[in-house]
């Protein structure tokens, strides 16, 4: 058993989260009860996730996206409302680490696609949350690999037959991030999401493109850092996963 407030600095200093701008508040986003034994993660703060936490009695929900986004309505309304009703009532602390949970070097969404993936080599691109590494695969062998892992059919720009070798990869919405697999003369650049221009950008860099799914890769992160903290403190901890099809 650990107290919220300890488990909280713990994390903030093992994902060094004051490195990040980010777009959103990382740690305690909602407090609940002072002593936490029971630790439940997930993916996405949603309302399915939150009612399986209360379910399994959960002290403690710890998730990659959580609430308080920039840009967003401020009102607690709606489904903003009955998820944050939800979790006050049963007095259930939510812990929510964005991009620092993508770019953690041992617990992080990147290193732990690489490791599912057998990336050799894996490295961050100078300060970019964008990775590389090295494979030896068709890309068509590469793409039915990730599909594997991810347990989804993966989108794909390029000539399946075509050797892989350089690699790159950021997980979730990054489908921007390209440029910096061109910059680096990537043959193949893997993330979560697609956009309207990505094939045209990929078919005249010469790159391929694999869109394997926001949801599906950032399953990772979340995991291996529950599993850290379960180990470190003796915590009781489970993931759920909520399908999601994007």
């Amino acid at each position: 058993m650990i107290n919220n407030k300890t488990l909280e600095k713990y994390i903030n200093e093992y994902l060094s989260i004051s490195k990040f701008d980010d777009y959103c508040p990382n740690g305690l986003q909602i407090e609940g009860k002072s002593e936490i034994n029971n630790v439940v993660s997930g993916v996405s703060a949603n309302q399915e996730l939150i009612e399986q936490a209360i379910d399994e009695k959960a002290d403690a929900l710890l998730v990659h996206h959580g609430f308080f986004w920039k840009g967003e309505n401020q009102v607690l309304t709606g489904i903003k409302k009955n998820r944050i009703k939800a979790l006050l009532e049963n007095n259930i602390n939510l812990f929510a680490y964005h991009l620092p949970l993508d770019a953690h070097p041992v617990v992080g969404n990147n290193i732990q696609l690489a490791m599912s993936l057998n990336i050799d080599n894996p490295t961050p691109i100078g300060d970019t949350l964008v990775w590389q590494g090295e494979v030896s695969l068709t890309l068509d062998k590469l793409t039915r690999l990730i599909s594997s892992i991810t347990d989804r059919e993966a989108l794909v720009i390029g000539d399946k037959t075509k050797n892989i070798k350089k690699i790159a990869w950021c997980s979730g919405g990054a489908q921007n991030y390209i440029k910096y697999a061109i910059e680096m003369h990537a043959d193949c650049f893997i993330t979560g999401e697609i956009s309207e221009q990505i094939p045209a950008i990929a078919k005249e860099n010469g790159i391929a493109f694999i869109s394997a799914g926001h949801h599906a890769t950032e399953r990772y992160g979340v995991q291996a850092l529950g599993q850290h903290l379960a180990k470190k403190f003796s915590l009781d901890y489970q993931y759920i996963d909520i399908d999601n099809i994007v």
